[in-house]
């Protein structure tokens, strides 16, 4: 049996927990089609001491875009290939099925035996974070959800109703950054931006699509294989995932930083 064909399959607490017959159902899935290690870690040290000690076999990891993310800061600096099969809410799926794996246990098991590793790039801070898919400076808000309208509420949105006042145009808030863009200066902190935006560029090769937005004028676009803000503390948001404050980050693009086991005919050929 080749080097291939062993996996050390990482089950993510919160997937054992949340989903367990998908669980159950992915491991029969790998265990049947090649020689699988199965870990169970309850904690991110233990799943972190799990991935260190694989050797040649090849990651794969059943949980969510929490434990994708945790496990592409851990392998990238190896220029490391790993899959993963998708278990929780959609909600919580966003990254992974953006990349492109397959939905369902079932499918995506099958592909970690079938498929093929796509060379994928990633954006790396100052500070050793990834990004995956979106970056988003300064942080947006999030709207709380799943809080139910009083019965004040309800009636104070009946009144606005039949009163029907003008509407109200939002007020854009802007922030003074200094944006540059392979030391190409983008924005300055006399100019204020609404946001700057960025992600690996689509095919590869070793650039993000960067983003600047103004408050009042068209956006300006670059491509670029680093990209800098500073100015005030700002906070910001990575895959979904807000961190900071801070003065000043660099994010720069690692071309085929690491790899994801995808079904074949989304691996473009070499």
């Amino acid at each position: 049996m080749s080097d291939h064909d062993q996996l050390l399959v990482i089950v993510d607490p919160v997937a054992r927990r949340s989903d367990g017959e998908s669980v159950r159902i992915a491991k029969d899935v790998l265990s049947a089609g090649a020689e699988a290690k199965i870990c169970l870690p309850d904690c991110p040290e233990e799943f972190s001491r799990a991935l260190s000690r694989r050797g040649s076999r090849r990651p794969v990891v059943l949980g969510d875009d929490r434990s994708l993310l945790r496990a592409v800061t851990l392998l990238h600096r190896d220029r490391a290939a790993l899959a993963l099969v998708p278990i929780g809410p959609p909600g919580a799926l966003e990254i992974a099925y953006g990349l492109g794996v397959p939905r369902g246990a079932v499918a995506a098991a099958r592909t970690v035996l079938d498929g093929a590793v796509r060379s994928l790039d990633l954006l790396v801070d100052d500070s050793d974070g990834v990004v995956l898919g979106d970056l988003r400076v300064p942080a947006a808000p999030v709207p709380a959800a799943g809080a139910a309208p009083s019965v004040w509420g309800t009636c104070r949105s009946l009144v606005r109703t039949l009163v029907r006042p003008a509407p109200v145009v939002p007020e854009v808030r802007t922030h003074r950054l200094r944006v540059e863009a392979d030391g190409v200066l983008l924005a300055d902190v006399d100019a204020p931006v609404a946001a700057v935006t960025a992600r690996p560029a689509d095919g590869g090769g070793g650039t993000a699509e960067v983003v600047v937005h103004p408050a009042a004028a068209p956006p300006r676009r670059a491509v670029a294989g680093s990209l800098t803000v500073s100015g005030p503390d700002f906070r910001y948001r990575a895959d979904g995932r807000v961190a900071g404050p801070v003065r000043r980050r660099t994010w720069t693009v690692r071309a085929g930083a690491w790899g994801l086991t995808l079904p074949r005919d989304a691996v473009p050929p070499v």
